[in-house]
């Protein structure tokens, strides 16, 4: 079992950054990737960025790449997004997620899902 709990969400205006933080728990936590997605409302959930299990690998969508980071510190058991330039279509819940077998992009991959953090982006 692995508990996620997101934490950072809130209203920014377009241009701004925010950073969102996943506190995970149960299994050790240095041993499976991390992924946030995000779903939007009226839209299926997608795949925003992903990180190996050292954090010597990551993987970003299209749409974020050069814009948001994903890094985690197994010391504190945390994985990270780090939010710039963010635009009006970044508005979302956004989901960090935990991959006990594999290391992927896929949505239907990841084992274990936290509760969601609002992110809205005014114009």
């Amino acid at each position: 079992q692995v508990q996620l709990v997101e934490s950072g969400g809130g209203l920014v205006q377009a241009g701004g950054s925010l950073r969102l933080s996943c506190a995970a728990s149960g299994r050790t936590f240095s041993s499976y990737a991390m992924g946030w997605f995000r779903q939007a409302p009226g839209k299926e959930r997608e795949f925003v960025a992903a990180i190996s299990w050292s954090g010597g690998t990551t993987y970003y969508a299209d749409s974020v790449k050069g814009r948001f980071t994903i890094s985690r510190d197994n010391a504190k058991n945390t994985v990270y997004l780090q939010m710039n330039s963010l635009k009006p279509e970044d508005t979302a819940v956004y989901y960090c997620a935990a991959d006990l077998l594999r290391f992927t992009t896929a949505t239907m991959s990841y084992d274990y899902w936290g509760q969601g953090t609002q992110v809205t982006v005014s114009s």
